[in-house]
């Protein structure tokens, strides 16, 4: 076998011979008919098709701060390897389904235009695109199989296919028709109805009224005629998807939706009014059975915003010379704040706005999704430079808070708004509470800085400089050069508070490292074991008002209440919370030896985080961390550090070059003095 062989042997082993034929099925109506009646569903409208294609990949419903949510697992990118997942849009999404969901029921939603609207980049793109990607996929699946049809108007003619992709059901005078789609509904499982509605399209209608004189008014005879054959959607091709995006006026006529007159052809046909002497081919025409996308929509001439109310609302089109042409199809838009402000002004088009749902596509307001989204593009696969922890996570903190609202709360900042919003518990802060807050801050995520704004700053800090690695310090940097020449910050003032904000995020990123490095210094199990033993056995006896005998002089002590306040003060346990503070551990221990079970530190958040703090406080004077600032270190501290380095590494995810920079940083603010805990 030569070489080519035996690499064309490799190309003929993934060929799926039966899938290809399966997808190119072609057959007459009756055989069309026959699988039909085996399968109602391939006779579904476009927006039960989209319906069913989204929940089709399941969904998983919780609850976030007492309101109930749906996550669709179709808008994780099913079809895309995850590449345009979206986060935290959950509420975004359910709404977006909950229309189609109306609109395959026919309650009403299917005569409108869906309007995506929000601020820039907030995934109104992504959301388009991946219905229209999964409509294509869908369409090569068994589930989502669709057929349309072709004509062969005499023996040995080419076929001549459906200019509009129409579904070979129409092609039934609408009498029988109703009998036959009533008949399907019996043997459909949905709990919505088919209904296969409208007219054939001109060119095919001139077709079949031919063949009707042909044969007398038999249109079984004329059924002969067409080859119905499988339809895969396909944007590239032009199949049942159309995208239309508002270019210059002079440059753009309604033709580009409804079609024009093939002058090639008129001198055969000699009538500009002969469907056969006419491209139907506007992106309408061809997003018929799918879905049409209408990039900016608001910035569309008004002429154009016409053509979307008949088609929106009596389901037709207007081709030229030709009378009202129906179609089957969603129509989508979106389009930014500032357009849509407009829209809102303009009483004239009152009638647009009527046949619209707007449907708010918001900034995330939730750290760990807007993390999501840039780990997403900068990863170990995507970047071939480290990537300091909490790079990302303080990046997607600031670009946060600028979409947040002041707090009308006395006792409560933006930053601990953030942590709310993000999941954390805070005294006096209930999930009915939050809900409270995130109600009453309407406009919140609806202006702040773009996920592009952040993507292109990381962007930025990655290719600049010779280190291996980038931290958070490299990206704060560049978020805030950025700001002076910010395209979409017209105002002084918006601009310092986002600077404002930034030295939040900085602070924020101190406390964080400290609080690591504290963890590192003071990660000695048997040390806080050993801490742990001498701290319950002077709480026993303290509870018990026994003396403690002392292990080095044998003599008997009263309890060290020194010892015991200074690892209940870590906690902000205060003089008159600190017996009950101490009853509810050994009451516990007390439950745990009842079930012959023995008390761990570690399942005790606040205590273990108490102690660490603690063993911290006795040991960085022996560790001398601050030495490292004066670049003079013994080889016994030295050794320490190297021990500390070691557990930031294997415990919090550093490498040796960002674990040095940590300690270097976190040792300067101890040689300044600054050692608040964090």
């Amino acid at each position: 076998m030569s070489g080519a062989e035996k690499l064309l042997a490799l190309v003929r082993d993934e060929v799926d011979t039966e899938a290809f034929q399966d997808l190119n099925w072609s057959g007459t109506f009756h055989e069309y008919l026959n699988k039909a009646y085996n399968n109602p569903l391939i006779t579904r409208n476009a927006f039960q098709r989209v319906y069913d294609m989204v929940v089709s990949h399941g969904y998983d419903e919780y609850t976030e701060h007492k309101e109930h949510k749906v996550r669709y697992r179709f808008f994780g990118d099913v079809y895309g390897d995850g590449r345009d997942a979206i986060f935290g849009l959950d509420g975004t999404v359910m709404r977006l389904v909950d229309v189609l969901k109306s609109a395959a029921h026919g309650y009403g939603a299917e005569s409108r235009v869906i309007l995506l609207h929000g601020p820039v980049g907030s995934a109104k793109s992504t959301l388009a695109r991946q219905l229209k990607r999964g409509l294509e996929e869908y369409s090569k699946s068994p589930d989502g199989a669709l057929f349309t049809f072709s004509w062969r108007m005499n023996d040995g003619d080419e076929l001549q296919p459906s200019p509009m992709n129409e579904e070979p059901l129409k092609l039934i005078p609408i009498g029988p028709r109703e009998k036959i789609v009533a008949e399907l509904n019996r043997r459909c499982d949905k709990a919505y109805d088919l209904n296969v509605k409208g007219n054939l399209n001109p060119f095919c209608r001139r077709n079949f009224d031919e063949l009707m004189k042909r044969y007398n008014g038999d249109w079984v005879r004329v059924l002969d005629h067409v080859v119905v054959h499988r339809m895969i959607i396909s944007e590239k091709d032009r199949r049942g998807i159309g995208t239309f995006q508002p270019k210059d006026e002079k440059n753009q006529d309604s033709t580009e939706l409804t079609g024009d007159i093939n002058y090639r052809k008129l001198a055969e046909y000699g009538s500009d009014s002969d469907p056969r002497a006419f491209n139907f081919d506007g992106e309408f025409n061809v997003a018929n059975r799918g879905l049409i996308e209408f990039i900016e929509v608001l910035k569309l001439d008004v002429a154009f915003l016409y053509d979307l109310l008949g088609a929106s609302q009596e389901h037709s089109i207007k081709p030229k010379k030709f009378s009202q042409t129906e179609i089957d199809e969603v129509i989508l838009g979106h389009t930014n704040e500032p357009e849509y402000k407009k829209l809102q002004s303009n009483d004239l088009m009152e009638a647009f706005r009527d046949r619209t749902i707007k449907i708010d596509v918001p900034y995330n307001r939730t750290l760990r999704n807007e993390v999501q989204i840039y780990e997403k593009h900068f990863n170990a696969k995507t970047v071939n430079k480290k990537i300091a922890p909490h790079t990302i996570e303080m990046a997607a903190l600031w670009a946060v808070l600028t979409r947040l609202e002041e707090p009308k709360r006395p006792n409560l900042t933006l930053m601990q708004k953030v942590k709310l919003y993000n999941g954390k518990t805070l005294p006096g802060f209930t999930d009915d509470t939050i809900k409270e807050l995130k109600e009453e801050a309407t406009r919140e995520g609806m202006e702040g800085i773009s996920p592009r704004y952040i993507q292109d700053k990381i962007s930025n800090a990655l290719v600049r400089g010779d280190l291996g690695h980038i931290n958070p310090f490299m990206v704060m940097n560049e978020l805030e050069e950025g700001l002076s020449h910010h395209s979409l910050i017209t105002s002084e003032e918006v601009r310092d508070h986002y600077r404002e904000l930034l030295t939040y995020v900085r602070q924020e990123y101190e406390d964080i490292v400290k609080n690591e490095v504290q963890r590192a210094i003071s990660a000695d199990e048997e040390a806080i074991s050993r801490l742990c033993h001498n701290y319950l056995d002077n709480v026993r006896a303290h509870i018990q008002h026994e003396k403690i005998r002392n292990p080095f002089t044998g003599e008997s002590e009263e309890p060290d209440e020194r010892l015991m306040r200074s690892i209940e003060e870590k906690i902000d346990i205060n003089d008159s919370r600190k017996d009950a503070f101490r009853r509810e551990i050994m009451n516990y221990i007390g439950a745990l030896a009842v079930e012959n079970k023995q008390f761990d530190y570690r399942t005790n958040e606040r205590l273990h985080r108490a102690l660490e703090l603690k063993l911290f406080e006795d040991q960085k004077d022996s560790i001398k961390l601050t030495s490292l600032v004066s670049n003079v270190i013994d080889k016994g501290t030295q050794a320490k550090i190297e021990v500390v380095k070691q557990r930031l590494i294997e415990n919090f995810g550093y490498d040796d070059e960002s674990a040095t920079d940590i300690l270097q940083y976190v040792a300067s603010i101890f040689a300044r003095g600054d050692a608040k805990e964090a």
